[in-house]
């Protein structure tokens, strides 16, 4: 299946959650919903500017961001280890070995 990406247009470096639906950055026909924009802006999982209580965002900056930072693996994949499964854990915080 292959995606199709429009061609981003960057005329103006900020623009709001609606103009970053429609810049281009995402692909046709999957672009988030201006409440999924938000809610990533409130965990703080894109990058974004606040002017007052306005919030804006740079188009180019997102791209960027996404594409390096938020990958998530494919289906099947494990996640990576973090060297401790949860009975390690609740082991070593009630002082047993296992």
């Amino acid at each position: 299946m292959e995606s199709t990406f429009a061609t981003p247009s960057l005329a103006s470096p900020l623009t709001d959650a609606v103009g970053l639906r429609q810049c281009g950055i995402f692909p046709v026909g999957q672009e988030p919903s201006i409440r999924t924009l938000r809610a990533w802006t409130n965990l703080r999982r894109i990058p974004h500017h606040k002017v007052g209580h306005f919030v804006y965002y740079d188009p180019a900056e997102v791209a960027v961001h996404i594409r390096t930072k938020l990958k998530v693996p494919a289906r099947g994949q494990e996640p990576r280890a973090t060297g401790r499964n949860r009975s390690d854990t609740a082991c070593v915080a009630l002082g047993q070995s296992h």
